[in-house]
């Protein structure tokens, strides 16, 4: 299989403004339903697009651990973190299939315009069980296939939402739900029983 991971020298892409219209971070959260004093595994994190507004969202009562296999992309999330004097964001170096996360720590595992990258998805929704708490969910946000190419992946690296929810049902996650977000990505949610 080719390399799928996103480049660490493309990382400025990943915070062009133009991103901000067609993949509204506010949008994604109320998706989700982010709350207050949550606990959150940010699983690709990469620069930060959504750990940033997610540390916000949970507030100094919760804790968001960006998880990236990139050291380089954490060192630019750090850099945003110090400047902005975020505390509550905790950088983890891993994989997202062994992120070495205490068990049962999460609230939400979300992984975002990274499932087309992983090469052994249930490895991933083994760790996503494994660190999230009795009801807590996976969240799975990707490039839709009927999208143009741009400004995402090629289209035969693209995954269909139903992937996705199938591997969550194969998995044990119950109460799946699938939605579109922003102008070109799915968004697939499961809860761990509780």
């Amino acid at each position: 299989m080719r390399n799928r991971r996103f480049p660490a020298s493309e990382a400025h892409r990943l915070d062009l403004p133009a991103r901000r219209i067609w993949l509204p971070p506010a949008d994604v959260l109320g998706a989700m339903a982010v709350q207050s004093g949550q606990t959150i595994a940010d699983v690709g994190a990469g620069t930060g697009y959504f750990s940033l507004p997610l540390a916000d969202t949970v507030g100094l009562q919760g804790k968001i651990y960006a998880v990236d296999a990139q050291n380089e992309m954490l060192t630019l999330l750090r850099q945003k973190l110090d400047e902005a004097a975020i505390p509550n964001v905790e950088l983890i170096h891993a994989e997202a299939g062994n992120t070495t996360l205490p068990r049962c720590s999460c609230d939400l595992f979300f992984a975002a315009n990274v499932w087309h990258e992983f090469e052994d998805r249930g490895s991933v929704l083994k760790e996503a069980a494994r660190v999230l708490k009795a009801g807590g969910q996976v969240a799975i946000l990707d490039w839709r296939t009927d999208a143009p190419s741009e400004p995402g992946p090629p289209l035969d690296h693209r995954l269909d939402s139903s992937t996705a929810a199938y591997a969550l049902r194969s998995q044990g996650f119950q109460n799946i739900t699938v939605a579109h977000v922003g102008l070109y990505s799915w968004l697939v949610q499961g809860e761990i029983k509780p």
